[in-house]
């Protein structure tokens, strides 16, 4: 079957905008189906790469059980998710974050990400077969400073996704991560000019990650032809992450 996902079903969190959106993008026009969930069902509801768009909030279990047995019937089945939905909180020093703010973080990029996976893998395990994507980040192996609950919030998925990865052997059900680097998306409006200039310093090849390149990793990692490989998490920092 190779790199052909024609046909193929897939979610999309945080879909209406960003990396989100590209990834989307990328995989309607190598064939699949793709459904958008997002606050902002708004901005999804006339892109041509949405076969199926609903608002869904990835921190509320009951937002995501409806949206995933919606979505499914939609769809007619489901073949992956692509956990993108993350926010990168405010950008700044830890001991001048709240609680508030703190939980925030956790709540969209870690606990978002359990709800969505755990929603989808009673189907994915019925049939035998799937692919889940987990957006996370250069920040969650090395840490970002000015940004550490983020880092934290990226660090537990990918050590949630190697867990997930070995319960779900042996099967056809594969878990892995991307982890970019500081990426040019609307995000960059809530960070302040030094942080922005700091991460890019610190990129090897000296300019920011792309969201097409993201996209374009996304669709191979959920294609059948990557049939070998969970657990992992695949780089995308221009020669930043040393592992």
């Amino acid at each position: 079957m190779g790199f052909d996902i024609t046909g193929q079903k897939f979610i999309v969190t945080g879909a209406a905008k960003g990396i989100g959106l590209a990834i989307s993008q990328r995989l309607s026009q190598l064939g699949a189906e793709v459904a958008g969930w997002d606050l902002e069902k708004d901005l999804m509801s006339t892109d041509p790469a949405f076969k199926f768009t609903t608002k869904v909030d990835v921190t509320d279990e009951v937002s995501v059980q409806s949206a995933t047995e919606v979505t499914i019937q939609k769809l007619g089945g489901l073949h992956g998710l692509i956990a993108n939905a993350g926010i990168n909180g405010p950008t700044k020093p830890t001991w001048e974050y709240t609680l508030e703010e703190w939980e925030q973080v956790m709540s969209v990029d870690l606990t978002g990400v359990f709800l969505a996976t755990r929603a989808v893998l009673h189907h994915l395990i019925q049939e035998g077969y799937g692919r889940l994507i987990i957006v996370s980040s250069v920040a969650g192996k090395e840490g970002n400073p000015g940004a550490s609950p983020y880092g934290a919030a990226k660090a537990g998925v990918i050590g949630y996704a190697k867990g997930l990865a070995r319960e779900l052997l042996p099967s056809q059900i594969t878990v892995n991560c991307l982890a970019p680097a500081i990426t040019e998306t609307d995000l960059m409006e809530k960070m302040t000019e030094e942080y922005i200039l700091d991460k890019k310093s610190r990129i090897p090849m000296g300019r920011f990650c792309t969201t097409a390149e993201i996209a374009n990793m996304a669709a191979w990692v959920a294609s059948p032809e990557c049939s070998f490989t969970t657990g992992q998490v695949f780089d995308l920092t221009g020669g930043r992450a040393t592992y």
